[in-house]
C-alpha cells in the first residue's frame, strides 16, 4: 500500500491501546452518560469510533482534512456514523453545544502560546451545556525538559516496507518547548523509498498556569490526575489528565 500523506502513516503506527485508555478515561469521567460529544483535534476518529459504538452522538473536529478523511473511513469500517468538521479549536463558533468535549494526545500543546490555549478553553466553555464536562490531557514540563531532549525512536516493519524515525530535542526559543523531527520511509513498487517528513513543535506550562487559564475561562471544578486518571500527579508525571466543569 502506498501512503501519500503523513496522516495515513501516523494513523497506521499509532498505538491502538492508547485510544482504548482514552476511551476508558472518558467513560469514567462523565462520558458514560453524555449523548452529544465533541472530540477536538480528533484526528483519524479512532476515539470517536469507540464512543459512537456505544450509541453516542460524536462530532470530530480537526484542522486536518486528511485526518478527517481517515476518520470517515474508520467510521464506515466500524459501521458507525460520525459528524466530521474541519475547524480550528480556537474558533468553534459554527458548532452547537455539547454534553462533553474531549481533547487528547496533548493536542493543546501544539498551540503557540498560553493565550491560544486560553482562547480554546473559552471556546470550549461556550460550547458546553450547563454542567457539561471538558476532558483533556497535556504533557508536563518534566516530559518536555527531561524526557524528550535526546529522545529517539526507530521503527521498521518485518517486510522492510516501512520505516519511521523520530527524534526530539529541546526548543531553546520557548520555555518548556520541544521539537520533534518525524520521518517516514515507504517502499514503492519499483523498490525505491518515498520519504515523508514533518517537524512538530510542542510546549508545556506549569500546572498553575493551566489551572489559572481554566478558571479565567469559566471552569470552576478542575480535577488533575496522572496515568489516565489512575494516580495523583507528582514531580515526575509526564502527562496530566484534566476533568473540568464550567
Amino acid at each position: 500500500m502506498i501512503y501519500h500523506t503523513f496522516a495515513q502513516l501516523y494513523d497506521q503506527l499509532f498505538d491502538d491501546e492508547l485510544y482504548r485508555k482514552w476511551a476508558a478515561y472518558t467513560l469514567a469521567n462523565g462520558g458514560r452518560n453524555a449523548q452529544q460529544i465533541l472530540d477536538l483535534a480528533g484526528g483519524a476518529g479512532r476515539l470517536a469510533v469507540l464512543l459512537a459504538q456505544r450509541g453516542q452522538d460524536v462530532t470530530v473536529a480537526d484542522f486536518s482534512t486528511d485526518m478527517l478523511s481517515l476518520a470517515s473511513q474508520h467510521a464506515t469500517a466500524a459501521g458507525v456514523s460520525l459528524t466530521l468538521v474541519a475547524a480550528d479549536m480556537r474558533d468553534l463558533s459554527a458548532l452547537p453545544q455539547y454534553d462533553l468535549v474531549t481533547c487528547f494526545a496533548d493536542s493543546l500543546c501544539y498551540l503557540a502560546n498560553i493565550d491560544d490555549i486560553e482562547t480554546t478553553f473559552r471556546q470550549v466553555a461556550a460550547h458546553l451545556q450547563d454542567d457539561g464536562r471538558f476532558l483533556f490531557d497535556m504533557i508536563t514540563p518534566y516530559q518536555t525538559d527531561v524526557i524528550y531532549p535526546g529522545y529517539m525512536y526507530n521503527y521498521e516493519d518485518d517486510d522492510h516496507q516501512q520505516a519511521f524515525l523520530w527524534r526530539s530535542y529541546q526548543d531553546d526559543d520557548v520555555p518548556h518547548g520541544v521539537i520533534h523531527d518525524l520521518t517516514f520511509f515507504n517502499r514503492l513498487s519499483d523498490g525505491h523509498y518515498e520519504r515523508i517528513s514533518e517537524t512538530h513543535f510542542e510546549r508545556s506550562y506549569s500546572l498553575e498556569t493551566i489551572t489559572a487559564a481554566l478558571k479565567h475561562s469559566g471552569f470552576t471544578d478542575v480535577m488533575v490526575r496522572a496515568d489516565f486518571g489512575a494516580s495523583s500527579p507528582d514531580e515526575r508525571t509526564t502527562r496530566w489528565f484534566f476533568s473540568c466543569r464550567r
